[in-house]
């Protein structure tokens, strides 16, 4: 699909993380976010946006060379809504956004494709979301005709609530691959992505 827009937010204080920024710990040879940008690059043909915030000139340098574009959230420190809703302003006004995180390691560029695959199969003008025995994965599908939606009430913005009010604008797939629903917030699941034990963190 060339006509999507891929937003990751990369905002957050990793407070759970303790002293360091779960986006700027190795992955391989790169940090996880570099790691993160690459996958949704190459998973889709479209521009990927990074919403920044909290140690943004880190991850800015981080993503150095990668072709992807930062947009600074001012309002990091309010949370994720606002980070979704920086991201949905900065995008391509026609295009379909991709909505992700830049913390899921174990996502991969088939895991993406399956996901966009199954959204223009069923109906393109909801949001897809990826789902597994009532868990809800990440990333999800934004059509274009919902973007100002997401975006009109400010003192709630994004798509958390907008979801969970409206599922007549919602569909659900059953992909069960674990890179949509594992992602790596404490240093327990990091220690454990390094181990190759992930899966196993509920």
């Amino acid at each position: 699909m060339r006509d999507v827009t891929a937003i990751i937010l990369a905002a957050g204080l990793s407070r759970r993380m303790g002293a360091r920024n779960k986006l700027l710990l190795p992955h391989g040879d790169v940090p996880m976010i570099r790691h993160m940008v690459d996958v949704y690059g190459a998973a889709t043909a479209g521009p990927v946006l990074v919403v920044t915030g909290h140690q943004a000139n880190e991850i800015k340098t981080a993503l150095a060379g990668s072709g992807a574009k930062t947009v600074f959230n001012p309002a990091y420190g309010d949370g994720q809504p606002t980070s979704v809703a920086c991201g949905l302003r900065a995008a391509r006004d026609d295009d379909t956004v991709l909505i992700g995180l830049g913390d899921q390691p174990l996502l991969n560029v088939a895991d993406i494709r399956s996901l966009l695959a199954a959204h223009v199969a069923t109906d393109s003008a909801r949001i897809s979301i990826p789902a597994v025995d009532q868990k809800r994965g990440n990333p999800i599908v934004v059509p274009a005709n919902l973007r100002a939606r997401l975006l009109a009430n400010p003192r709630s913005p994004g798509c958390k609530k907008f979801t969970r009010t409206h599922p007549e604008h919602v569909q659900f797939h059953p992909l069960a691959s674990p890179g949509f629903y594992m992602d790596v917030d404490t240093p327990e699941a990091y220690a454990a992505f390094q181990a190759g034990t992930l899966e196993q963190i509920t």
